[in-house]
C-alpha cells in the first residue's frame, strides 16, 4: 500500500470534478424518454426546467430543498478534495435562495488500496466545509469502488414565495457572475502533471469558496433578482442556456468581461482542456454566436464550455438592483463578482451571444 504522500487522487479516475459528468446531450436524451412531469402539487420545483434543486412544499410559509452531487477527486490532496466536493454540493442550494439544513455523506472509495487514513482526511474536509456552512453532515452511505467518489445529499428550507429559480430572467436584466472560471483547465493541468503549487492554490481557493455569501445578498435584494443558477459541470455557456430555453431570449455576454482565473489562457494555448469542453461544445453548437475576432473563437468557444467544479452563481438582475447587490456582495467579502452580459430578445435558436 502508497504512503499517503505518494498517492495520486486524480490518477484513479476518468474525469475530474464535474468534468466527470455525462454530458448534456446524453443526460437529455435519457431523460426525454422518460417525459418526467410531477403531478404532486407540493413538487414547486421538479425535473422540467433542469433546475439546481428539487423544492417540495411542506407548508404555506416553508418548503424544503433536496440536492445531491458527487464526484471523482477533483485535486490530489485528500482534504481539499472533500473541502471542495462539499462545497460544489451545498451550492445547489445556496442557488435556489435556500439554507441548508443538513447534510448526507456519499461516499466510493477502494478502502483496501488506498487505506483508512486517505478517507479519512477526505471525510475530514467535507465535515469541516460543512460546519462552515453551518449544518452538519448527519449519516451517509459507503461503497467499495475502485475509483474514488465523494459528496453529500444536502437538505435545505426556503420559503415558498422566495424560491430563486433558474428560469425567470426577463429582457434588459444584468448577468452578475461571482466566480472567474477556467477551474476545469487548471485542474486538467494538474491531473497532467503539468501544473504548479501557485495554480493548485489559485483553483483550489476558488473552488472552496462558499457560495453562502453571494446568496446572502441574492435573498437580501430578493425583490431585484429574477433567476439564477450555478455554474458547474455544463460550463457557464451551458448553464447560461438553461436558464434561457424556450424562453424567446438570449444572453448577450461580453467576452472580455468574463472573469477568468490565471493561467486559463496559456494552458488553453497548451491544448490543457478537460474532455467534458467537447462534450459540452458539441451539445450547445447551434446555441452559440460568436462575433468578436475569429483568431479568437477557439478559445472563445473553450473557455465558455469549460466544466466547472464549485463554480460561482449567475444572476440574472433587474438593473434598478444592480447596485444595491454589488454593495451587499462587497459587505459579504464577495469581491470578485462582475457583470459579464444583458438578457435580450431572440427570434432564433442562439442562446448566447458573444460580443
Amino acid at each position: 500500500m502508497k504512503t499517503k504522500e505518494e498517492v495520486r487522487l486524480m490518477d484513479l479516475s476518468h474525469g475530474a470534478g464535474c468534468g466527470c459528468k455525462m454530458g448534456p446531450g446524453q443526460l437529455n436524451d435519457v431523460l426525454q424518454e422518460f417525459r418526467l412531469k410531477s403531478n404532486d402539487p407540493r413538487v414547486l420545483v421538479g425535473f422540467e426546467t433542469g433546475d439546481d434543486a428539487a423544492v417540495i412544499q411542506l407548508n404555506s410559509e416553508l418548503a424544503i430543498v433536496q440536492t445531491t452531487d458527487f464526484f471523482t477527486p477533483i485535486l490530489n490532496d485528500p482534504y481539499k478534495f472533500g473541502q471542495v466536493a462539499a462545497a460544489n454540493a451545498l451550492s445547489d442550494i445556496y442557488a435556489m435562495g435556500g439554507t441548508p439544513l443538513s447534510a448526507l455523506s456519499l461516499v466510493a472509495f477502494p478502502i483496501e488500496k488506498l487505506g483508512k487514513e486517505i478517507l479519512g482526511d477526505i471525510l475530514r474536509g467535507g465535515f469541516d466545509k460543512v460546519k462552515e456552512a453551518g449544518i452538519e453532515i448527519v449519516g451517509g452511505h459507503s461503497i467499495d469502488d475502485p475509483e474514488p467518489k465523494f459528496g453529500l445529499a444536502v437538505t435545505g428550507l426556503v420559503h415558498p414565495k422566495k424560491i430563486i429559480k433558474n428560469r425567470g430572467a426577463k429582457k434588459g436584466d444584468l448577468l452578475l457572475l461571482t466566480k472567474p472560471i477556467g477551474t476545469g483547465v487548471l485542474t486538467t493541468s494538474i491531473k497532467k502533471n503539468i501544473s504548479s503549487p501557485e495554480i493548485e492554490k489559485i483553483v483550489f481557493q476558488n473552488m472552496a469558496r462558499l457560495n453562502l455569501y453571494a446568496r446572502n445578498s441574492m435573498v437580501e435584494n430578493f425583490e431585484f433578482v429574477h433567476s439564477a443558477t450555478d455554474v458547474t459541470g455544463f460550463g457557464l455557456a451551458g448553464h447560461l442556456s438553461g436558464m434561457l430555453r424556450d424562453s424567446n431570449l438570449k444572453a448577450v455576454l461580453q467576452f472580455h468581461k468574463i472573469p477568468i482565473l490565471p493561467y486559463t489562457l496559456e494552458l488553453l494555448a497548451e491544448n490543457c482542456f478537460p474532455g467534458g469542453t467537447n462534450r459540452n461544445m458539441a451539445y450547445l453548437k447551434n446555441n452559440i454566436d460568436l462575433k468578436i475576432n475569429p483568431s479568437e473563437h477557439s478559445t472563445a468557444l473553450k473557455i465558455l464550455c469549460d466544466p466547472q467544479t464549485s463554480g460561482g452563481l449567475l444572476i440574472a438582475v433587474n438593473p434598478i438592483g444592480l447596485n444595491q447587490i454589488q454593495k451587499s456582495l462587497v459587505k459579504h467579502n464577495d469581491m470578485q463578482s462582475e457583470v459579464i452580459g444583458e438578457i435580450q430578445n431572440s427570434d432564433s435558436e442562439i442562446l448566447c451571444e458573444i460580443v
